[in-house]
């Protein structure tokens, strides 16, 4: 018979069961009880880790948050990466992220919207994905952005954009090549950084 897993194995098994559900029924099938089907955990487990549904949403908007960033590390960019070799990477990691996980976007999606109604979920929402922030700031401040907070903001919400479309909107069944992602990309920093 396997061990249970106990401290943070069970930690992030509840998480990862939890954002299973997400993508799978959606903010009103995540149960606590539902939690410990999915991992395979006696009743009560999930209520012992997270007492309060506030801390079942904050267990899961964190694993998805370390999930996301080793899905979305565009590996290998640093300061001195060139504007073809941040677009490079880029596009490789959203091309990952588009083609081999796409549930965790529609995790992203339901936390999203659920945080719109909980304050407290909108607070600690916003903390954690401040993570992807700063690296994305200072690739930008290398390649040469004399605004490198608004070009950040509008390459977020570019990659949102496609994002969404991919995951929930009419692209959710043409997905683009990495080539695409890459000319994509390619247009918007040469228009940002103008080279």
């Amino acid at each position: 018979m396997a061990a249970r897993p106990t401290g943070s194995d069970r930690a992030e098994l509840i998480a990862d069961a939890a954002l299973a559900l997400l993508a799978e029924r959606g903010m009103r099938g995540l149960t606590h009880r539902a939690v410990d089907e999915r991992a395979g955990l006696p009743q009560g487990s999930t209520s012992n880790h997270a007492r309060t549904r506030q801390a079942l949403l904050e267990a899961a908007v964190r694993r998805l948050a370390e999930r996301e960033g080793r899905v979305l590390a565009p590996g290998g960019l640093g300061a001195g990466a060139d504007t073809g070799e941040l677009v490079a990477g880029l596009a490789r990691a959203l091309h990952r992220y588009l083609t081999h996980h796409p549930e965790l976007l529609v995790c992203r999606y339901e936390l999203a919207l659920e945080a719109t109604r909980r304050p407290e979920l909108r607070e600690f929402f916003d903390a954690t994905g401040m993570q992807f922030r700063a690296p994305l700031v200072a690739l930008m401040t290398a390649a040469g952005s004399p605004e490198p907070e608004r070009h950040t903001l509008s390459l977020v919400a570019w990659c949102e954009g496609l994002m969404f479309s991919c995951a929930a909107g009419s692209y959710h069944r043409s997905v683009p090549s990495e080539a695409e992602l890459r000319t994509g990309f390619g247009e918007l920093l040469r228009g940002m950084l103008g080279h």
